[in-house]
């Protein structure tokens, strides 16, 4: 389904009104019409909004976030929760799965003292989830595996990847399992098995690689996972080594404790790494293109840039300042598929494909957590986490839809004042005919901060189109378009001229006399078939006057 949209205009109605500090800031032409689906970090509710910032619905927990939530194709709420444990200084331990009524299905611990669920899981689409887990090794277990004793503490956390399938109402099958600890390199003690030249083999994990923190016991910090059903393959992400890494799903779980097996052949080694070649001997700091990342996962086929990959790097430490950015690489691959890397050097790309980052750096800036994701338009939505900003771009990086998140651990923050806690992990976008939403109330509720201030913005779902009052009318254009311009109109506006320009501004089409009446849909045929790119819908007529900005589809 297409989205329509209009430009929204925040009423600042008298000075009698607080200053806006939470909520709804920017609704503006070219913004992608659905949902938004968001956990504050200090709180146990869990929020879906509609991109006029009002409350659709909310799921209650006895758990803050540990850290990610997920709504799923059948309406029910997959999150994980935070359990407040002596073994680890991490958030989660337990994850849950509630119906849209907000009653508890099913939930699953992990959590002792040698490991702990922690930060992402993954809903796949044969129903089972996959699940980070951090693991505990003893400094014993550390050295025998080829640890420098000089960089051994106290102990030493690794992770794994474990793909579970819910049984009953708190129980658990596991299905799958990869090992990190299974894939480790080292260049200091000839006497162990895993010894070897680190530049020699990159699908391997250097285990004395510490990035500038020796003896840190959260060595790897794991902080994500993502799943590739066409590839079957899984991107995970190292916070601490500012790396992902792409391992091969079709493994059994033995093969993937392994260098063999799987649709690759290589077991569970690394089929791709890429940010910081320093990792394995084949880059300097000069090389290091993430710093810190969350967040990695494959842009879905039929979106631009499908089949990419779109990370939320952090930007800590970056040279010319700490500064984040959402980046997108397309890694290298042969006709079979297979990722490439010449002998002696890194693995590409060189280069992002996509990039963004704030006019002035330091403006955007999630020193921890984050996460981007690209929309069907070719939009892009971010979560700058540490602000409890999330955000939406167009194609041209301009920001089109803004919502400040409204609640700490007190609770829905009043208007005007100062935000503080409001961190949020991630923000995910799902679209109006998302099958989780089907029968179920989308009844737009009130904003969720307290003492909202007054502003114009309609969903109407009973279309399924985003709307908004304009200065001088009430109607929505289709954008992104195809082979045809959709209008609909909530009120009359009339008889209109219309004029379809390109982005150099020259005149594609007129539309003269078009009657658009109240609760009417009209469509414009395009005379000939039009390139994908930015156009220009001018309308005038009945005391109307104005210009839209459309996106034109790739056919």
């Amino acid at each position: 389904m297409r989205c329509l949209v209009s430009t929204l205009f925040i009423l600042w109605m008298s000075a009698s009104f607080a200053q806006q500090t939470v909520g709804l800031f920017t609704q503006t032409t070219g913004s992608t019409d659905g949902y938004v689906l968001f956990a504050p970090t200090r709180s146990d509710s869990t929020y879906l909004i509609d991109k006029c910032g009002k409350r659709i619905h909310q799921w209650s927990s006895s758990y803050n976030p540990g850290l990610s939530v997920y709504l799923l194709p059948n309406g029910n709420l997959l999150r994980s929760g935070f359990i407040q444990n002596p073994y680890f200084a991490a958030p989660g331990g337990i994850i849950e799965l509630y119906n849209w009524d907000d009653s508890l299905l099913w939930s699953y611990q992990i959590l002792d003292s040698l490991e702990t669920q922690n930060h992402d899981i993954y809903p796949m689409p044969n129903g089972n989830i996959l699940v980070v887990i951090w693991e505990k090794y003893t400094p014993t277990e550390a050295i025998d595996a080829g640890r420098n004793p000089a960089f051994v503490g106290t102990e030493l956390w690794s992770a794994k990847i474990q793909e579970i399938e819910p049984v009953g109402s708190n129980t658990a099958n596991i299905v799958w399992e990869w090992r990190l600890w299974d894939h480790l390199v080292q260049h200091f003690n000839a006497s162990k098995s895993n010894y070897g030249v680190i530049a020699d083999h990159p699908e391997l994990l250097n285990i004395n690689y510490m990035a500038g923190n020796p003896g840190a016991i959260d060595w790897i910090h794991l902080n994500a996972v993502s799943y590739n059903e066409q590839l079957d393959q899984i991107v995970i992400c190292s916070h601490s080594l500012s790396e992902i890494y792409i391992i091969d799903h079709s493994t059994t779980t033995a093969e993937a404790a392994s260098h063999s097996g799987g649709n690759s052949g290589k077991g569970g080694d690394f089929l791709y790494r890429w940010g910081n070649p320093a990792a394995y001997n084949l880059g300097t700091a000069n090389d290091q293109k993430l710093f810190l990342p969350h967040s990695p996962y494959w842009i879905p086929a039929g979106y631009p840039g499908e089949n990419k990959i779109m990370i939320f790097n952090n930007g800590v430490n970056r040279p010319g300042g700490s500064a984040s950015s959402v980046d997108v690489i397309a890694p290298p691959v042969d006709a079979s598929g297979n990722y490439i890397i010449t002998p002696g050097m890194a693995f590409g790309p060189a280069t992002t494909d996509w990039s963004y980052s704030a006019p002035t750096p330091s403006n955007f800036y999630s020193n921890i957590m984050g996460g981007a994701q690209r929309l069907p338009n070719g939009n892009t939505l971010v979560c700058e986490s540490t602000q409890g900003n999330f955000f939406e771009l167009d194609t041209l990086s301009n920001i089109v839809w803004r919502y400040v998140n409204p609640v700490n651990n007190s609770g829905p923050l009043q208007q005007g004042t100062t935000p503080s806690g409001i961190n949020s992990y991630r923000s995910i976008w799902y679209p109006v005919n998302y099958s989780g939403f089907a029968g179920h109330t989308m009844t737009p509720g009130e904003p969720i901060e307290l003492n909202p201030l007054p502003y114009n913005c309609i969903m109407n779902t009973a279309t399924g189109l985003s709307t908004a009052t304009t200065q001088t009318g009430d109607f929505v254009v289709e954008n992104p378009f195809g082979t045809t311009i959709h209008i609909f109109s909530a009120s009359t506006a009339g008889r209109l001229n219309l004029n379809l320009y390109s982005a150099k501004g020259e005149l594609i089409v007129q539309w003269k006399n078009i009657s658009v009446l109240e609760n009417s849909s009209i469509n414009l045929s395009l005379p000939h078939q039009l390139s994908g790119g930015i156009y220009f819908l001018t309308y005038s007529g009945n005391n109307l006057n104005g210009s839209i900005k459309l996106i034109k589809t790739s056919e």
